[in-house]
């Protein structure tokens, strides 16, 4: 196995436990290595840090797979990294509230670079790091032996993949295709999920717990559910008694399925209105309308992908928080999110209260959300903290 020094003095975040580690850290001469191949790291005085997988592609060259001396990355060693989190999510007890969850994040589960999705009898992954595309098959094993699902899809199809020098890539990688659409069940609600062609995987799981939070506020209410996607925050706000919801996004597809998910629970088609467009410029058609919401959620897209775009997406986050303000009745709620992790919870918090501020609108927060239990994040790698939430009262 080749050994790699780091830098004198730049192995303070590995000490910590980072599994990541910049081109600039590493003393030359650095190896000429396949993707994905296994080093061994060392600090500048020899000593060892960890096994990690090298990326000649990637800014973040080396991601570590263990930091024990006796934890090679090798024969059953991705398999007891599944198991461990697998049990994780079984000690949350996810199983007995629906059949759709995260059960492997990355990093966070000790797995750099893969992400493995549950929906109820297929598994969908994500190989987004050289580390994982090079062990893709044995991981595939060991998903197949020890949970036996249906069929395992990859949905390999993201800007991470390029950045690690990989092509973008979907398909079947075990078992049975799976079908259109799988029916997944989350408390007493079902939606129906395309791996195929839906974001992330089909399906945003890691807003589980804040849908619930929206459910509980829209008794009676009037929602405007902005960037809904397949609808999952407005079927919830529906089965928390809404009188009328109105969904916008740019996308038919995602709104017809909306519409299917609502009547599979039971919810009659006129209780909802369905917008298709962009949410800037119908807001902006709503201000001048002078209409009016008890509840708006605004849950848009990753605005930045690094902090270079940070300027840019923070103009974007004060400019609908902005226009939600203004549309909001008084005492009405206000649950607005971001996910990109290049933006903090500070920032985006500010972002919101200036939003306010230039509405001429008094606000409170009511409650901080983020990412469902399923996305905890690993003390050693604050990056995998990436969904930020705010629910406010706007006077």
């Amino acid at each position: 196995m080749i050994e790699i020094k780091l830098k004198p003095g730049k192995e303070k975040s590995l000490l910590h436990r980072h599994p990541w580690v910049y081109s600039g850290a590493l003393a030359a001469p650095l190896p000429d290595l396949p993707g994905g191949a296994t080093v061994k790291l060392v600090s500048a005085a020899g000593r060892f840090l960890g096994y990690g997988a090298w990326s000649p592609a990637s800014q973040i060259r080396l991601r570590i797979w263990s930091f024990a001396t006796d934890e090679i990355p090798e024969g059953d060693f991705f398999a007891r990294r599944l198991d461990a989190a697998v049990a994780r999510r079984e000690h949350l007890g996810l199983a007995e509230s629906g059949n759709a969850c995260r059960l492997v994040y990355g990093e966070c589960d000790g797995m750099p670079g893969l992400i493995v999705d549950r929906y109820a009898d297929f598994l969908v992954c994500q190989f987004l790091s050289a580390g994982a595309e090079r062990h893709r098959d044995d991981i595939v094993a060991a998903l197949a032996e020890r949970l036996h699902p249906t069929g395992i899809y990859e949905r390999s199809d993201t800007a991470a993949r390029a950045k690690e020098g990989l092509p973008e890539r979907c398909g079947l990688l075990y078992g049975a295709e799976p079908p259109e659409r799988i029916a997944i069940r989350e408390e007493q609600l079902t939606f129906d999920v395309d791996v195929r062609k839906g974001h992330k995987t089909g399906f945003y799981l890691d807003q589980r717990d804040s849908r619930h939070t929206v459910a509980a506020a829209c008794n009676g209410k009037e929602v405007l559910n902005c960037f809904s996607y397949t609808g999952a925050f407005s079927a919830w706000a529906l089965a928390g008694n809404a009188r009328h919801v109105t969904d916008i996004d740019a996308s038919a597809y995602a709104l017809e399925t909306a519409m299917a998910n609502y009547r599979r629970n039971g919810f009659a088609p006129e209780r909802c209105e369905q917008l298709c467009g962009d949410v800037f410029q119908l807001l902006r058609k709503f201000r001048d309308a002078a209409r009016s919401f008890d509840v708006i959620i605004l849950d848009p897209p990753k605005f930045a992908e690094n902090r270079g775009q940070l300027p840019r997406a923070a103009r974007a986050y004060k400019d609908i928080n902005l226009l939600a303000c203004k549309l909001l009745r008084p005492g009405g709620r206000l649950f607005t999110f971001s996910c990109s992790g290049a933006m903090t919870a500070e920032l985006f918090q500010k972002v919101v209260a200036d939003a306010a501020l230039d509405a001429g609108r008094n606000a409170a927060v009511v409650r901080r959300l983020g990412q469902a239990a399923d996305h905890a994040t690993a003390l050693n790698f604050p990056e995998g903290f990436y969904l930020k939430g705010l629910e406010c009262i706007v006077e």
